[in-house]
């Protein structure tokens, strides 16, 4: 463990303290479990560090009760600014805006909306898109907007991407990629997702 050491001494003119708050782009992508769990543990971290934290689930249904919904809102709760929407009928603010019952495409469309606005007001410090790689490779978000959108946001805003097949040009932007491979899987053998582990 290098204790936060780097190995390169880069030539940029910024300061140990202006390394340390650049705002990074995190991408957790690949065929094996963990993405979503990974994510949601460093919403935990962030939280401890009383930051504000949003996450934005775009695939998982509203309905779903997970356990990183409960554990994050109860922390919300508990002390501290925590934002947690998942997409489709559960955000107030897509009814709202649309009236009624979305698709999943126009959902997807919504809640990246807004999204692109909350970073432009520098609404969180850390930024959860969980599954937002899927709208992107369906061709529902536009990943050149994305992109800009990412490059150009102000502050210090971390975001950290989840979902398999991540587009190429998200992973050529990103700080850090990380791509789960899967070995071995209780689903080969036919077991069933239990509460706890996979939500």
């Amino acid at each position: 463990m290098t204790r936060g050491r780097i190995t390169v001494e880069p030539d940029d003119g910024l300061t140990t303290r202006g390394r340390r708050n650049r705002p990074l782009l995190i991408v957790n992508t690949g065929e094996g479990k963990g993405k979503t769990s990974a994510a949601m543990g460093m919403a935990m971290r962030a939280w401890a560090q009383g930051w504000a934290v949003g996450i934005y689930q775009f695939v998982k249904s509203a309905s779903w009760r997970t356990g990183e919904y409960v554990a994050l809102t109860r922390l919300g709760e508990l002390d501290g600014d925590v934002t947690f929407e998942r997409m489709g009928t559960g955000c107030t603010w897509m009814r709202s805006a649309h009236g009624g019952e979305v698709s999943a495409e126009e959902a997807a469309v919504a809640a990246w909306a807004h999204v692109r606005q909350g970073l432009a007001e520098e609404r969180h410090r850390l930024w959860v898109l969980d599954e937002f790689t899927y709208p992107m490779a369906w061709g529902w978000v536009q990943t050149d907007e994305v992109v800009e959108a990412l490059r150009s946001r102000p502050g210090t805003q971390h975001v950290v991407i989840t979902g398999r097949r991540c587009p190429q040009p998200i992973l050529d932007l990103a700080d850090l990629v990380t791509e789960m491979t899967k070995v071995t899987h209780p689903f080969d053998k036919g077991q069933k997702g239990q509460a706890g582990i996979e939500w």
